[in-house]
């Protein structure tokens, strides 16, 4: 019995699966769990399943109230080549990023930041830490160090009304090069667990990443933790 449940829901996974694919365009409506469940002749329970797992996949997503959307499925796994951007990717899954300022105080670089950065230790450095979200759901924790010295004047009301990387550009004339970027598994702190309403001792992604203008000066350093039941990623690789 338990094989043919599991056999019904990952048969009815592939078929909705195709129906995107095949049927539908990134952001259209899909049919509601009842619907769907006479469309396919299964039950409600066997519906909800194989939309969860759709959902886990990126092939759609949910709005509160408004009923379940297919996903922008091409942009919704992140490409490593190209520079990181929550506010870019949460859009392309259709959703609405927002961004909650923790902290924000200038203060002095460790020898650690100063490695980092490439700046003299006891250099003042912003620091802010945002709490990036979702539909109003937490999904990042980032905390972030810039240079003072190119970014005197900055405020956090900047950067709640606007892209960062936007800021950086239109007020502080600031052309990125590049940005170097690592990613790795890890546990997440109890701290940061309740940040980003994660049960204790749930699996997260951690992004450490630099920023490099023009000029060739790293002008931004961010460690960041995100929750890793809502992230996926892939690099391409091209062979020249």
């Amino acid at each position: 019995m338990e094989s043919k449940k599991q056999s019904l829901y990952g048969k009815l996974v592939d078929d909705i699966k195709e129906s995107i694919e095949k049927e539908h365009k990134a952001h259209d409506l899909l049919p509601s769990e009842r619907e769907l469940a006479e469309i396919y002749g299964v039950s409600r329970t066997t519906v909800r399943l194989a939309l969860q797992e759709l959902e886990n996949l990126g092939f759609i997503y949910k709005k509160h109230g408004k009923g379940t959307f297919v996903s922008s499925v091409s942009n919704s796994i992140l490409n490593l080549t190209g520079a990181y951007s929550f506010t870019e990717q949460m859009k392309s899954l259709g959703k609405e990023p927002t961004t909650k300022i923790i902290d924000f105080s200038v203060v002095e670089s460790n020898k650690y930041l100063s490695d980092q950065l490439g700046v003299l230790k006891g250099s003042s450095l912003i620091k802010i830490k945002r709490l990036r979200l979702a539909d109003n759901e937490p999904m990042m924790l980032e905390r972030t160090y810039l240079p003072y010295k190119r970014f005197e004047g900055l405020t956090s009301q900047m950067l709640e009304n606007k892209p960062m990387y936007d800021v950086f550009f239109d007020t502080y004339h600031q052309r990125i090069k590049y940005a170097e970027e690592e990613f790795y598994a890890s546990i997440v702190s109890d701290k940061d667990a309740e940040c980003i309403e994660v049960p204790l001792g749930s699996a997260a992604l951690n992004l450490v990443r630099k920023t490099v203008n023009q000029e060739n000066e790293i002008i931004e350093y961010t460690l960041s933790v995100a929750r890793a039941d809502q992230f996926r990623y892939k690099v391409l690789h091209n062979r020249n």
